[in-house]
């Protein structure tokens, strides 16, 4: 059994003991919290597939937080132009979160 679940704004495949990683939940967010997540647009139990309008009416997906701050990959963005002497060159790191499907109720 699976459900596409949204959160913040991005749409995930959850599946029961997966692990995500999802965008920033916040500093108020601890080790070991849970947290629950009730926009489930689509729910897959063996072959029966529910689709919301826009959301399936008592579905939630249940996690619980394993790492609440984890940085991702570098991203170099870098701009120039041919024969101006124009270059800049800037980085970025994204902050996630790192959480466990412990239960999905459909």
């Amino acid at each position: 059994m699976y459900v596409i679940v949204e959160i913040q704004g991005q749409q995930f495949k959850a599946e029961k003991d997966k692990f995500l990683y999802v965008h920033f939940l916040g500093e108020e967010v601890k080790e070991g919290d849970k947290v629950e997540f009730d926009r489930v647009l689509l729910v897959d139990a063996d072959g029966d597939v529910k689709v919301g309008a826009p959301t399936v009416e008592g579905a939630k997906v249940v996690c619980e937080v394993k790492r609440p701050l984890v940085k991702g990959d570098k991203v170099i963005v870098f701009k120039k132009k041919r024969r101006k002497g124009y270059r800049r060159k800037n980085g970025h790191r994204q902050y996630f979160t790192q959480i466990v499907i412990k239960d999905v109720v459909a």
